[in-house]
């Protein structure tokens, strides 16, 4: 081999990491975008009533709050669960508070949020007020 050829690899060889670097990098960036965006952006607000059956702080590394809603429309037919993650210690109190009673969640949905570090749900309750 010559000096020219060795000297065309070596370039060749920087190029292909400067390459993969950028690349590396980009995807990075774009995952912490996402999270960022599927965790700010609030695809849906609304409200549901019933009563709480569990609170529960739950996971490995980043820990949440889990519960269930269980919500019954006509008394003596099954109620149907809504499940919901909870980010703020005050409002995980304010339900804590009122633990057998009806109560009215108000809650974001935030759609692509990934994995379960962040709740185990896409429902995000951000308020709670005892139902009349």
């Amino acid at each position: 081999m010559t000096n020219g050829s060795e000297s065309r690899l070596a370039g060749f060889g920087r190029t292909v990491r400067k390459i993969l670097l950028v690349s590396l990098t980009l995807m990075v960036v774009g995952f912490v975008l996402w999270i960022w965006i599927s965790l700010t952006y609030v695809y849906s607000t609304g409200e549901r009533a019933g009563y709480v059956q569990k609170i529960s702080n739950k996971g490995w590394i980043f820990k949440t709050w889990e519960g269930e809603l269980a919500m019954v429309s006509i008394p003596g037919t099954t109620p149907q669960m809504f499940e919901f993650t909870v980010r703020d210690d005050a409002v995980v109190g304010k339900i804590q508070e009122l633990l057998g009673k009806r109560v009215a969640l108000t809650y974001e949905q935030h759609v692509g949020v990934p994995g379960s570090f962040f709740g185990e749900t896409q429902y995000f309750v951000v308020g709670v007020r005892l139902a009349e």
